[in-house]
């Protein structure tokens, strides 16, 4: 060694040399001859030093099996055990790939050449790798991540993928990835035909070169590009239930304790315990939207009659619960299925707000959001749009007709009587089937009642102010719809007033005989609502003919919980998002708040003739911007309590001529946070 080096390493030596001779009180002699051992033999002053600490474990090595469940553990038995030591949430520091997925973090420690161990990391407690594997005291690894995407397809080709990944930068060979993938099942027996491989950007062009010895393998591998495809199970509505489950064949009509299996997704049904079905959904169908109002578990399910953990309880009491994380049914009482269906009904009657002091049709321009007590939530909120800045003609121009033409008409023909004799029949023991037919009697009477010269006068003008020859758009609007945690979706009827029809009278008694639908009258029967204050009123307005497109929003991704984006359902022509053809199916797409954030196309419409969207650049362009200004407003005006989401659920068309056109926005119904 260098006099040089020798200096440098008697300077770096002399201050803890010191700090020993105080402490221990080493005499003069014994301190020099340290010293010189120390300048003439310099590895020596290393191996006192200790391991490097950047690089090497501070306290002794743990054992997985001797692990505490707070640090980690050796094996993952079940599905259980796994949630109980991953994380899931937006702390994930360098990790932000794993931002709100549910993961667990392991290292293989490899420090024994001949019998490598495996460590599972409570992530719910301990997130980083290196501050563990100091404390546990191993340094030799390869240390990623186990991911669970329970609405993708496993290799078994059942719902629910684990996929497992590594460092960003690392890159793993094929024969490295199969020995760590055959440790990582052996450790955790749950991840036999449920795992892939998911190469990050560091061994994304080692995969690729290798891609042949994967396929030969049958390796499954996960790309970022198939998150959205290959799709198995989907959490339409969050919620748990109980009632008996059923696979509904042919018409066969469920009741209030069902949980229903459907092949193929109904537009209608009454009132369920839960729903699923083996056709994917859309979250904006009024099948899902009935479930979010009714608090009802709704998934799809691929294959879902044919799953043993579901087909086994076919026709038996169940626990049905669906979270993001995915599905659980398990057995159940009679009294749990009583109780739950008691817990949720309201405990006392509700009389909805109805304002009769408004005594003439008005029109949408002179209409104010506060007024929905006296012409309903859609036709207040539509005239509120009115007064948002949107590109002239967005927003149908119309009228308004009150909630006191109902009961004045009702009143006219006698027609409340009947009412209260209806109600008077209804108890435990009466037959549905009696009432419904009763309903549908009341409806024909309604039809065919008689007007007061003075409505049949008043709805003659404001027909007349319609362009000559068109037809006029009657949209029911009720006092028991649409409404912040009661969307009423689907269970009223609008109707088109064609030219040839005569009067418009014919069509609005149609509009007010809808109060009285079976479903609808069930519905506010359930939730205790008082049928004799409920009331309809009538929008009015324009009927769009050979329209390009119509859709639905949402101003929030209510489906796949992205942040920064709109959840968009479009389809083809006149066929509705809410009620689609059994065959067909929506675009699915995520439109960036902002201009920059872009789009992205989750799901083809069934009908395009091509992959591109439904949607031209400039018609997401205006919609991005149109759905900004109506969240803004819309938050202001129903002013949700802080911490609650809030987002609007907006429903449009593209006209003939290529134009967008906003013809509804209510208040999304969230379901309530589930907690297991």
């Amino acid at each position: 060694m260098s006099d040089q080096c020798l200096r440098s390493v008697f300077i770096t030596c002399l201050i803890p040399l010191n700090m020993v001779i105080e402490r221990i009180e080493m005499n003069r002699k014994l301190a020099l001859a340290t010293m010189i051992l120390l300048l003439s033999a310099p590895s020596v002053w290393a191996q006192s030093r200790g391991p490097d600490r950047r690089n090497s474990p501070a306290v002794q090595r743990i054992e997985p099996a001797d692990l505490d469940f707070e640090m980690g553990i050796a094996e993952i038995p079940d599905r259980e055990t796994f949630e109980k030591i991953s994380y899931k949430g937006p702390e994930v520091g360098r990790d932000a790939y794993l931002a709100d997925l549910e993961f667990v973090k392991f290292i293989i420690d490899k420090a024994d050449p001949e019998n490598h161990k495996v460590y599972f990391m409570n992530t719910r407690n301990h997130r980083a790798h290196p501050p563990w594997m100091r404390m546990i005291g191993i340094n030799s690894r390869e240390r990623g991540a186990i991911t669970y995407l329970p609405r993708l397809t496993n290799p078994s080709g059942t719902a629910g993928l684990y996929i497992f990944d590594f460092q960003p930068s690392d890159s793993y060979g094929f024969e490295d990835i199969q020995r760590i993938q055959n440790m990582l099942i052996k450790k955790m027996p749950p991840l036999k035909g449920r795992i892939a491989f998911h190469p990050l950007r560091g061994n994304v062009d080692r995969y690729e070169q290798e891609k042949e010895r994967y396929e030969e393998a049958k390796l499954a591998v996960h790309l970022d590009s198939e998150l959205y495809r290959n799709i198995a199970f989907l959490p339409l509505n969050s919620a748990t239930s109980f009632g008996r489950l059923r696979l509904m064949e042919g018409n066969e009509r469920p009741s209030p304790q069902d949980i229903v299996i459907y092949k193929t997704l109904p537009n209608q049904m009454p009132r369920v315990a839960g729903v699923i079905t083996e056709m994917r959904q859309t979250p904006l169908s009024h099948v899902n939207l009935r479930a979010v109002q009714d608090q009802i578990p709704n998934s799809f399910v691929k294959d879902a009659s044919s799953q043993p953990e579901i087909e086994s309880f076919i026709g038996q009491l169940v626990r049905y619960q669906v979270t993001p994380q995915g599905y659980r049914i398990q057995p159940a009482t009679r009294s749990e299925v009583d109780q739950h269906l008691k817990d949720l009904r309201p405990s006392q009657k509700q009389i909805p707000a109805r304002n009769l002091d408004v005594k003439s049709i008005q029109p949408l321009d002179q209409i104010q959001f506060n007024q929905s007590d006296s012409f309903g939530v859609k036709t207040s909120n539509l005239a509120t749009l009115h007064r948002i800045k949107l590109r002239e003609g967005a927003v149908p121009d119309g009228f308004g007709v009150p909630f006191y033409f109902y009961d004045e008409f009702m009143k006219h023909n006698g027609l409340y009587d009947e009412v209260d004799r209806i109600l008077a029949m209804r108890s435990s023991e009466t037959d549905p089937d009696q009432i419904r037919n009763e309903l549908k009697a009341l409806r024909s009477q309604i039809e065919q009642g008689e007007m007061p010269s003075w409505m049949l006068e008043s709805l003659a003008e404001t027909h007349r102010q319609f362009p000559e020859g068109s037809s006029v758009r009657c949209r029911s609007s009720t006092n028991s719809e649409d409404l912040p945690g009661f969307s009423g979706a689907g269970l009223y009827d609008s109707f088109t007033h064609k030219t040839s029809e005569g009067h418009l009278s014919k069509s609005i008694k149609q509009v007010f005989a809808s109060l009285w639908n079976f479903r609808a009258y069930e519905e506010r029967q359930f939730y205790r609502i008082d049928h004799k204050t409920s009331a309809m009123g009538v929008l009015l307005h324009p009927n769009f003919k050979g329209e390009q497109r119509n859709g639905v929003a949402v101003t929030d991704d209510i489906l796949y919980e992205t942040q920064g984006n709109y959840y968009l359902n479009t389809q083809i022509g006149e066929d509705l998002v809410t009620n689609p053809d059994q065959d067909s199916s929506p675009e699915e797409m995520l439109l960036g708040w902002n201009d920059r954030d872009g789009q992205e196309i989750i799901r083809e419409s069934s009908d395009a003739e091509n992959q591109q969207s439904l949607l031209s650049p400039s018609q997401l362009s205006e919609m991005r911007e149109a759905l900004g200004r109506i969240h803004y407003r819309f938050e202001k005006l129903y002013g949700p309590q802080d911490g609650l989401p809030f987002a609007m659920e907006v429903e449009y068309k593209i006209t003939k001529t290529g134009e967008l056109v906003i013809k509804q926005a209510r208040p999304w119904v969230f379901a309530p946070e589930i907690r297991d």
